[in-house]
């Protein structure tokens, strides 16, 4: 438990295991046993509201980025280098440059907090719409630093890249909420986590693997993003994949060679 203090409020931070649950609705019932217990130290305490937005739920918020809350996970890989100029058609330094003067210094001209990164919000709202999470926890679940630099690579003289993504508030549950929709149950199963943790796993491993495959899926996307970025490529291929060609307009109907009718009372 932390608390901050501002004159007369203190604001309560709690922090327990909630096993493959996401866990609001859980530790929210946790905090009002809580707050009985508080109730005999301090009698005269009055509890105004069980959120005091100090959590902070569904908001962009310093405290999360600071002091995680969910799943915290950083996840990492090197890239070689000639796939980097075979697969992503740019090359090591050139990536890193992008990275740095976006993720790192446009983030900071911007004041982004828990910003720093290419696209972050866009993997995980995908992943979170169609494994059953909470589409509004995609806010501080996105909070991500994508940092990328070169390493020294073994028998060549160009480097390698390494990428990493450090994302401390991933906000999952492989159990309740919208889990159980037959679609999103479905995803889970596949990926191989869905429900909770059975023996021979520990109480909370799908959730957390979950997390994990969140990051994963985000890193790909950053390389994707940042490598159509250095290679000037990221409109030409918006062009070219995420648009349907122009539907062909239907053909005049031909006119028909027709005599013009006969005026009114007249014979045929």
């Amino acid at each position: 438990v932390s608390v901050a203090v501002a004159g007369r409020n203190a604001f309560m931070r709690v922090a327990c295991f909630s096993g493959d649950a996401m866990g609001m609705n859980m530790i929210s019932k946790g905090c009002l046993k809580v707050m009985d217990l508080l109730y005999e130290v301090f009698p005269d305490m009055k509890l105004i509201s069980i959120s005091g937005n100090y959590c902070a739920d569904k908001k962009p918020a310093a405290v999360n980025w600071i002091e995680g809350r969910g799943k915290s996970v950083i996840v990492e890989a090197v890239i070689p280098a000639a796939v980097v100029a075979k697969t992503l058609k740019t090359s090591v330094p050139a990536l890193v440059d992008v990275a740095n003067r976006k993720n790192l210094v446009g983030s900071a001209m911007a004041g982004s907090v828990g910003g720093n990164n290419a696209h972050a919000a866009n993997i995980v709202a995908a992943v979170f719409l169609a494994t059953g999470q909470d589409p509004a926890q995609v806010i501080e679940s996105s909070n991500c630093i994508t940092l990328l630099e070169a390493v020294e690579s073994e028998g060549s003289d160009e480097p390698d890249l390494h990428i990493s993504c450090s994302m401390p508030s991933i906000e999952v549950g492989t159990v309740g909420g919208g889990t159980s929709l037959p679609a999103q149950a479905q995803c889970l199963e596949v990926m191989g986590v869905r429900g909770a943790s059975r023996a021979p796993k520990s109480p909370g491993d799908n959730a957390q693997k979950l997390g994990r495959m969140v990051a994963a899926a985000v890193m790909a996307g950053e390389l994707s993003l940042l490598s159509a970025l250095a290679a000037n490529e990221l409109v030409k291929a918006h062009m070219q994949h995420n648009r349907k060609p122009a539907a062909p307009q239907p053909a005049a109907p031909a006119a028909a060679n027709q005599s013009p009718p006969p005026p009114p009372g007249s014979t045929p």
